[in-house]
């Protein structure tokens, strides 16, 4: 009988403590932000070159073997493709541009 009366007593008390831990203040996380221009600035610095690049043997490759209107064809699509990527870039910039013009 007396271990059922400690038990209750023991239960009780963890009961308040574990009430007491459940509303104490935590500290907020410190905000994790990621440095975008960085990571802009590395991929137009260190991937886009090499990519380049790889086109660039491939199209040399396969002016080689005499296959010029697939190398033609495979510049104009390499072409037209940094064009969107540098219309991309454009209407991103205009954009924010734009944001900031009118949120001022």
């Amino acid at each position: 009988m007396m271990f059922i009366e400690y038990g209750q007593a023991m239960w009780t008390q963890v009961a308040h403590a574990v009430d007491a831990l459940a509303f104490a203040p935590t500290p907020a996380p410190a905000p994790s932000t990621i440095n975008t221009d960085a990571v802009v600035g590395f991929i137009v610095s260190k991937i886009a070159p090499i990519l380049l690049a790889v086109l660039g043997v491939i199209f040399i490759g396969r002016a080689s073997k005499g296959e010029i209107s697939r190398v033609l064809t495979s510049s104009a699509i390499a072409i037209i493709g940094l064009a969107f990527i540098a219309g991309a870039a454009t209407l991103f910039l205009v954009g924010q541009s734009l944001i900031n013009l009118v949120f001022k």
